[in-house]
Order: structure tokens, then sequence, then C-alpha cells
């Protein structure tokens, strides 16, 4: 075969292909979206959705370790200004749902990125997490950006990332309020 033919043979072959390659690469994007969902997944307990989730966002509780959740329950009677008036009963189910699923206990990715930016500390909010804090740095987010009256504040994820509830942090959705 000489070089014109070889040349055709290609295109005709990179025609055929082109789109087929494209959809691979926007399936292989997706699965790794999806995994990374996976990762982060909404909370499972109805008790830590409806009690936690009724004040604030639901975390996913792979963003902080298992001493961060005890903390954070031990001192219920001022969760942030707040008394979280739980019973023994639910303290001791979102303590366990809790630990079975913070940070230190999962495989996942992130947490490991979390776990290894704490070195040992066990932080109440997780906006005080250096790999949290790193991922919102000054040239990612426009200066001002969680004094906005439409954010509020660094804690409030779901202004920035709208399926943050769903556990879907994925830097490419983020969509900053101007105002």
């Amino acid at each position: 075969m000489n070089n014109g033919a070889t040349t055709v043979l290609a295109l005709g072959i990179s025609l055929l292909m082109g789109p087929f390659l494209l959809q691979a690469i926007a399936d292989d994007h997706r699965d790794k979206k999806t995994h990374k969902a996976r990762e982060l997944a909404a909370p499972a307990n109805k008790l830590y959705t409806e009690r936690c989730g009724g004040c604030h966002l639901a975390y996913p509780t792979v963003l902080l370790p298992s001493a961060s959740w005890r903390r954070i329950l031990t001192g219920q009677s001022d969760h942030f200004g707040e008394d979280l008036s739980l019973g023994q009963l639910e303290r001791q189910e979102l303590l366990t749902y809790l630990d079975a699923n913070a940070a230190d206990k999962s495989s996942s990715k992130i947490s490991r990125k979390i776990m290894k930016s704490l070195r040992g500390q066990a932080p109440l909010r997780i906006t005080e997490i250096p790999y949290i804090i790193h991922k919102h740095k000054d040239d990612d987010v426009p200066k001002g950006a969680f004094q906005r009256k439409s954010v509020g504040s660094f804690a409030n994820c779901g202004a920035c990332h709208p399926r943050a509830a769903d556990g879907d942090f994925d830097d490419d959705d983020v969509k900053i309020p101007a105002q």
C-alpha cells in the first residue's frame, strides 16, 4: 500500500472511530466523576440527615475523623452556640454511625488526603481542615467570596457547590454567586 492509500485509510478509520473515541473519553470522565461522588455520598443515616441536616448541610461523614465527630457530639450542649438536645439513644446512634463512616475509617482518596493534612489533629469544623482550606485557596476562589451575602461563610458549601447535598463537590460544577 502506498503512502496516499495509507493516509486515506487512516483518515477513514479516524472519521469512523472519532465519535466512538469521543464517547469513550466522555464515559471515562463520567465514571471518574461518579466514583468521586460515591466517595462523598450523601449521608445514609436518617437520624443524621434529619437532626444535623435540619440546621445545616448534612456533611459527608468522610470529611472528618472519628475523633472530631466524638468531640462534636461530646460538646452537644454548646454546638457552635446551639444545644443539640440529643437523647442518649440518639447520641449513641449518631456516634456509632459517624465513627463507622469517618475519614479515618474510609479508604476513599479524599479521606486519605484529609487525614494526611490533619497530622493527628481532630478539628471541630470541616472548614478547619488544611486540605479543604487548600482546595479553596485565593487563586481558585475570588477574593471576598465567602463574605458575599449569598454565600455567608466558608461553611455554606451549597452556595457554590449546587449538588453538595448529594455529596457532589466537583470543581467543574462550582458556581460562585456574584453577590
